[in-house]
């Protein structure tokens, strides 16, 4: 291919932002590397071009201002395809790793185009970074601010949701196949998606090596401002900017909020071994924490670890997260390992990090939701004390003590109690609020729901690492048998241990969380970190939608419950207090003989517990039902005394939920179940829950969080 090699240009001007900068006569190309004493601005036109059409030698004396390398090139339309090329000292000891001949991804490229190209001469040829334009219509659009306790959100994985052919979408795996399922999210009624990482990541390996298996999960980013170009339906480059747009913009139409999970721990590089992408050969010394060898510190476990509190990374994030908001309306961010961008340039954990703190307090990041995974792979955990007031946790504390109770765990009716409350212990020292726990059982990364309860194992062979990756601790129960059963028991089992779960989620003071596919009991058939199989293993599988659709009822209705009843969405902590004299304590905890309850002599996971519908004073809701609450998770069946104060004349009780009911009774959307005699108490079955609701008098309904849909999910919206 013919390359042409450009004279310096004369109308060179150094301006911000960095990245390809479209002005109304080209492009502004600012790119950042103090150590580099050449840069070079390759230009391709196809990215099939293993080869630049046009070299830009950014002589320093006209085209270097401080440590930004820029240059104007007029007539350069969105579309243009790019990377840099640097001179440098390679030096690992002291922390250089320039290679003059590496092709570099900007680290501010908005989109990126093509794949990792065969190398027969030893240079990584990673995709191309694209000029893109910002103009997109977004009409009226504006975000949501919904306050993250009246949230509901839903993780799910963008390709993974409409990948498999039992989706019967249009464009399956996509930003605008995502689109065709909103209203199956509407029905549902949660209020949030979670979308795990579409920051640009390698699909396959850099060197040309491939294996059978491949980067699913998407936690390897290489262009943090740049949407996954493998999710987007037209292959023209920029279209993803383009497609993630529509999509943000439909599903706020649909009133549903957008929180991002965002990988600013660690890169696609890798450790001294890996590739040379973009930030190794920019500035390896400040975008990586090193060691004084300087081979790269692991506090991700993904061979480097991202240099957080370093200015210039710190100045990325920031413009990163702002991008995000302003360009793309994104209502939130997730941190994977978040705890690591608490260490300090040495690797040291620090109280109140600058870069904590700066998106905290951040003004442009006022309107969003910023959720932490509150530890790394290095031995830090931090929930409970995470930054500042500003910061909600994932809170594995309660992942971790809710499987204990209802695996039968002796001692785990304290701690199952504290989770249910809120958990006041992590977050009411610091003077936080409820909203702090994001409260889950199941995530991306470990068992699915309907594993967590038919696996005690993984059962990750299909990794092809000989069943040694992933968690070995799950705190799981198989209830008697290993994977896959026809024992009608050990299925009923199951089935019940699935809707006891969900019920004490959405029970829960705080932010409920789950896994999309959980409420039609997707499984991974015992494998506990799937992040590499992009397969059926993977995907949601819409056949279960209909198997599962006394589930799915069931999920939606305790949804609905949760998103009407202010009384579950409290900012303040229970405190077994009433609110004003001559009323019902916010909570209550009683034994089975209904007497208070004593925590020290009660060890088996036996719980009563009574949760007045009288919120706060100030509330902008007014609750209508008072809720009983009984909780075996015993394997045995339990009868529980009830206390005196269930039996006031004013309280007229109806079941709700009885999760070791077959359906339909096992939940009552219209709160029309039957009337219990509680006088002689009430039997809970092995493994189960009961709910009982009762009107507060003189109480008007409570209008449900806006996005919640009572529609069902059905062939004409899209379904099986």
């Amino acid at each position: 291919m013919m390359m042409s090699m450009r004279s310096p240009l004369l109308n060179y001007r150094c301006d911000l932002p960095y990245g390809a900068i479209l002005r109304e006569e080209g492009v502004q190309f600012s790119v950042v590397s103090r150590f580099a004493t050449g840069m070079r601005l390759l230009l391709y036109s196809s990215v099939d071009d293993t080869e630049p059409t046009d070299v830009i030698n950014l002589d320093p004396t006209y085209y270097r201002c401080g440590d930004v390398w820029s240059c104007f090139l007029d007539g350069i339309q969105p579309g243009q395809l790019y990377h840099f090329q640097a001179d440098g000292p390679y030096d690992p000891a002291a922390g250089h790793r320039f290679d003059s001949r590496a092709r570099l991804i900007d680290p501010y490229a908005k989109a990126l185009a093509g794949d990792f190209q065969p190398s027969d001469d030893g240079v990584i040829r990673p995709p191309k970074c694209v000029v893109v334009s910002d103009d997109f219509d977004w009409t009226t659009d504006c975000h949501i601010r919904r306050p993250l306790i009246d949230s509901v959100i839903y993780e799910l994985h963008v390709r993974g949701f409409t990948a498999d052919e039992s989706a019967s979408v249009k464009h399956p795996g996509t930003y605008l196949g995502l689109i065709e399922k909103i209203p199956y999210l509407q029905s549902l009624g949660v209020t949030t998606v979670e979308l795990m990482p579409v920051h640009e990541f390698p699909t396959n390996e850099t060197d040309g090596s491939f294996k059978p298996i491949h980067n699913y999960w998407g936690y390897e980013p290489m262009a943090f401002f740049a949407p996954h170009r493998g999710y987007a339906c037209s292959k023209q480059p920029g279209a993803q900017v383009r497609e993630f747009k529509q999509m943000v913009l439909a599903l706020h139409q649909a009133g549903i909020e957008v929180i991002l999970d965002v990988v600013f721990n660690h890169t696609a590089e890798g450790n001294e071994l890996g590739p040379t992408l973009s930030f190794k050969g920019l500035g390896n010394s400040s975008y990586y924490l090193l060691n004084r060898d300087g081979s790269y510190c692991n506090y991700s476990g993904c061979g480097n670890t991202v240099n957080g509190n370093h200015p210039l990374t710190r100045e990325l994030i920031f413009s990163c997260l702002r991008y995000w908001v302003q360009s793309f309306h994104i209502d939130g961010f997730r941190f994977d390992l978040a705890s690591i961008l608490s260490r300090d340039r040495s690797g040291a954990l620090v109280a109140n990090p600058p870069v904590l703190e700066q998106i905290a307090e951040d003004p442009m990041l006022a309107d969003t939701s910023i959720i932490a995974e509150a530890w790394d792979a290095a031995g830090a955990y931090q929930v409970g004390h995470f930054g500042s007031h500003r910061w909600s946790e994932w809170n594995g504390r309660f992942r971790d003590d809710t499987r204990r109770f209802w695996r039968g765990d002796s001692w785990s009716a304290g701690t199952m109690a504290t989770r249910l409350a809120g958990s006041s212990d992590l977050y009411g020292p610091g003077g936080r609020t409820t909203e702090s726990s994001i409260n889950f059982v199941t995530a991306h990364d470990g068992f699915t729901l309907n594993d967590l309860v038919s696996y005690e194992r993984k059962h990750n062979e299909a990794n092809l690492e000989e069943n040694r990756d992933g968690e070995n601790n799950n705190i799981s129960w198989n209830c008697g048998a290993e994977g896959p059963s026809d024992d009608e028991e050990v299925l009923a089992l199951r089935g019940r241990q699935v809707r006891n779960f969900f019920t004490t989620l959405l029970f829960s003071q705080g932010v409920p969380m789950f896994p999309a596919g959980d409420e039609v009991r997707r499984t991974q058939r015992g494998n506990n970190n799937a992040w590499c199989q992009d397969s059926a293993l993977s995907w949601f599988d819409w056949s279960l939608v209909k198997k599962q659709e006394d589930l799915f009822r069931f999920v939606q209705t305790l949804i609905r419950f949760r998103l009407e009843e202010p009384a579950l969405r409290r900012r303040t902590f229970l405190t077994g207090q009433p609110p004003r004299s001559g009323h019902l304590a916010d909570i209550g905890w009683f034994g089975v003989d209904g007497e208070a309850m004593n925590w020290e002599e009660n060890p088996e996971p036996i719980l009563c517990a009574l949760l007045s519908g009288e919120v706060p004073a100030g509330s902008p809701q007014t609750g209508r039902y008072h809720t009983l609450a009984m909780f075996n998770g015993t394997g045995r069946s339990v009868k529980f005394t009830l206390p005196t104060v269930v039996f006031s004349p004013s309280f007229s009780w109806r079941l709700f939920v009885d999760t070791a009911a077959e359906t339909p009774g096992d939940i009552y959307p219209d709160f029309d179940g039957p009337a219990p005699g509680l006088i002689g108490g009430v039997t809970l079955a092995p493994k189960s829950i009961q709910l009982f609701v009762t009107p507060i008098p003189n109480r008007p309904k409570t209008p449900p969080i806006p996005s919640f849909s009572s529609r069902p999910w059905s062939a004409a919206a899209g379904g099986d």
